[in-house]
C-alpha cells in the first residue's frame, strides 16, 4: 500500500490573492500554480471521486464530515488513494465557493500498467466552469434572501476564460497547440455550478475512453454531454487539415428555467496551421463546432446509453436494500405572500427535495463527528426508504404535494450491504435532469428511462454485465436511473445533486454505513486537528 500524500491548507485570504494571479498570470505560469494548489487547499475542500476508505475527516463537504476551518486555524488532510486512477478533480464544498476554487486531480496508472486504450501522446487537461460578473457570495446570498432562483452565471469558461465570442476576452483564449498526426487525451471536468454542458471540438472526432474515473468500451462521437461533477476522457487525433479549430461548450438545459445562453471556446491549433497572406496579415479565423440545440434532450440521451465499462463489471446481483428516491424540486408557501423574502413562483420559495425530505445542514456539529461521539440531537435516521405518499410522479402533481418538510435525515446501511437505488424524476415544478453524486463511492448504473419506473417489467431490461460506472450520474428529465453498489466504506456519506442551487435548497440526504468487524472494517479514529464546531 502507498503512503498516504498529505494535502495542507492556506488561509481563504491566501487563496483569493492566488486566484487575483492566476487570472492575470501567462499560461505556462497558471499552470505551474495550478499544479502547486493540488497540495495547498481551503478547508471544508472535497476530493470530488475519491472513495476515502474509511476515512470520512478527509472527504470535507462542511458539517457532514467536518465543521468549518475557523478563521486563523488551520486543518491537514490526509488521506489514501487506492485502487483507484483516472480523472477526477478537487473543490470547496462550501455554498458557492466552488464557482472559483476547484481544480484537476489526475492519477496515473502504476508503472508498468498500461491504458486499455493505445497510449495518447501527451495529456490536456479542460476545466468547463461558469463565470458572473458579480462576486458568486452575493449572487447566493441575494437569491437565499427573496427565495427566488439565482441569478444565472453571464459566461462559461474553459480553464478558466471565457473565450472568443464574450466582450474583452479574446485576448485571453486558451490556445492548445497540437501536432498533425498526433492523438491526445482530453480530461474533460464540468466544474461548473448549476449547468449540464455539450462539448465539441470543430471537425474532431472524440473517442470517450473514461467517465467518472473508470474506464470505458471506447466509442466514438461528435459531442459529450456533461453535467456538473463529471468527467469524461475522449482521445483526439490531429487528422485534419492544418489550421485552427474551436474547441466550445454550451448549455444544455433540460429544465422549464432561464439559463445562460451563452457559448464558451478555446481554439486547438495546428503548429503548422497557415496565416492569411497579403493585407489583413493573421491567423485565419478558427472552424465552429456543431453543437446540439440547448433542450437537445435526445442526443444527451443518446450519448449516456453508449456508456458501458470496459470490461465485466463486479454488479451486485442480489440486492440486500432496494430504495425508491423521487428527485426534484418544490415550493415553500409563505404566510405573508408579498414578503420580499418570498418572491418564488406566485409569492412561495424555492425547496428541493429527495423522498419529500427537504435536507438541512446542521450547526452544532458535523453529522460524521456527532455519529462518532454519539451525540443526540444534531440528526435522525428516520430518512425514508421510499416516497412517503405514491403518486403519479411525471404527470400532474397535486399542489397538495409541492411543499417538502425540512430536516436533518439520514438512512442506515449494514456493512457490505448490496444497494441498488431507483432515482426518480419529478414533474414538480419542472422536469430536470439532476446530476446526483454520491461521496464515498463508485456506482454502476444498471438502468434508466423516461416515465415512472415500473418496478414489474424495469429490471428485466437492467445491465447486469457491463453497465457504466460513475460517481455521478444524471436522472432523465421526466425519468428514472438506477444504481447499484456495495457498501463497504463506512461512515456518513453524503448524496446530493451536484447543482448547487439545488443542493442549497435541499435535494441531499446522507447515508449512514455502519462498521463492519474488526478495524480494516470500520472508521478509523478522528485526526487530532480535526476543525472544532
Amino acid at each position: 500500500m502507498e503512503s498516504p500524500r498529505q494535502f495542507s491548507l492556506v488561509s481563504f485570504i491566501a487563496l483569493l490573492a492566488y486566484f487575483a494571479f492566476l487570472a492575470s498570470a501567462e499560461l505556462h505560469v497558471r499552470e505551474f500554480v495550478v499544479s502547486w494548489l493540488i497540495s495547498y487547499v481551503i478547508a471544508f475542500l472535497f476530493r470530488h471521486g475519491i472513495r476515502q476508505l474509511r476515512n470520512p475527516w478527509a472527504d470535507g463537504p462542511e458539517y457532514i464530515t467536518q465543521c468549518p476551518i475557523r478563521p486563523g486555524q488551520s486543518y491537514t488532510y490526509r488521506f489514501t488513494i487506492e485502487d483507484q486512477e483516472g480523472t477526477l478533480w478537487w473543490h470547496a464544498h462550501s455554498r458557492w465557493l466552488r464557482a472559483t476554487v476547484y481544480g484537476a486531480l489526475i492519477i496515473y496508472p502504476r508503472l508498468g500498467s498500461p491504458y486499455p486504450f493505445s497510449m495518447p501522446k501527451r495529456d490536456i487537461p479542460i476545466l468547463l466552469g461558469e463565470w458572473w460578473d458579480r462576486n458568486p457570495m452575493d449572487v447566493l446570498r441575494l437569491a437565499q434572501f427573496t427565495g427566488a432562483a439565482a441569478n444565472v452565471s453571464d459566461a462559461y469558461t474553459i480553464n478558466g476564460q471565457p473565450g472568443d465570442l464574450y466582450r474583452c476576452s479574446r485576448a485571453e483564449t486558451v490556445r492548445f497547440p497540437i501536432f498533425p498526426g498526433e492523438t491526445v487525451q482530453l480530461r474533460v471536468i464540468n466544474a461548473g455550478l448549476n449547468q449540464e454542458l455539450f462539448f465539441s471540438v470543430a471537425n474532431h472526432q472524440l473517442t470517450v475512453v473514461e467517465t467518472d474515473s473508470a474506464y470505458t468500451k471506447p466509442f466514438t462521437t461528435s459531442v459529450i454531454m456533461i453535467g456538473p461533477g463529471q468527467t469524461t476522457n475522449v482521445l483526439l487525433t490531429a487528422n485534419q487539415r492544418p489550421g485552427r479549430y474551436y474547441m466550445a461548450a454550451r448549455a444544455y438545459n433540460s429544465a422549464n428555467a432561464p439559463f445562460d445562453n451563452t457559448t464558451t471556446t478555446a481554439i486547438l491549433e495546428y503548429v503548422n496551421a497557415p496565416t492569411r497572406r497579403g493585407r489583413g496579415r493573421g491567423q485565419i479565423v478558427p472552424v465552429f463546432p456543431v453543437l446540439p440545440g440547448f433542450n437537445d434532450t435526445a442526443t444527451a440521451t443518446a450519448f449516456t446509453n453508449r456508456l458501458r465499462y470496459w470490461k465485466r463489471a463486479r454488479v451486485p446481483l442480489q440486492v440486500d436494500q432496494n430504495l425508491f428516491f423521487t428527485v426534484g424540486l418544490g415550493l415553500t408557501n409563505c404566510s405573508n405572500p408579498n414578503s420580499p423574502r418570498c418572491q418564488g413562483p406566485n409569492g412561495t420559495r424555492f425547496a428541493a427535495s429527495i423522498n419529500n425530505q427537504s435536507f438541512v445542514l446542521p450547526r452544532r456539529n458535523s453529522i460524521m463527528q456527532a455519529y462518532y461521539q454519539g451525540m443526540p440531537g444534531i440528526f435522525t435516521t428516520d430518512f425514508p426508504p421510499v416516497p412517503p405518499v405514491q403518486f403519479d410522479y411525471t404527470g400532474n402533481v397535486s399542489r397538495g404535494l409541492w411543499q417538502p418538510v425540512k430536516g436533518t435525515k439520514a438512512y442506515k446501511l449494514k456493512y457490505r450491504a448490496n444497494v441498488q437505488i431507483v432515482l426518480q424524476d419529478t414533474s414538480i415544478v419542472t422536469t430536470e435532469n439532476h446530476p446526483m453524486h454520491l461521496h464515498g463511492y463508485q456506482f454502476y448504473v444498471v438502468g434508466s428511462g423516461f416515465g415512472n419506473f415500473n418496478p414489474r417489467t424495469d429490471p428485466a431490461r437492467f445491465n447486469l454485465y457491463d453497465p457504466p460506472e460513475r460517481n455521478t450520474v444524471g436522472t432523465p428529465p421526466g425519468g428514472w436511473v438506477a444504481i447499484r453498489f456495495v457498501a463497504d466504506n463506512p461512515g456518513a456519506w453524503f448524496m446530493h445533486c451536484h447543482i448547487d442551487s439545488h443542493l442549497g435548497w435541499g435535494l441531499a440526504m446522507v447515508f449512514l454505513v455502519e462498521n463492519g468487524r474488526g478495524q480494516l472494517q470500520s472508521v478509523q479514529a478522528p485526526p487530532l486537528d480535526l476543525p472544532r464546531c
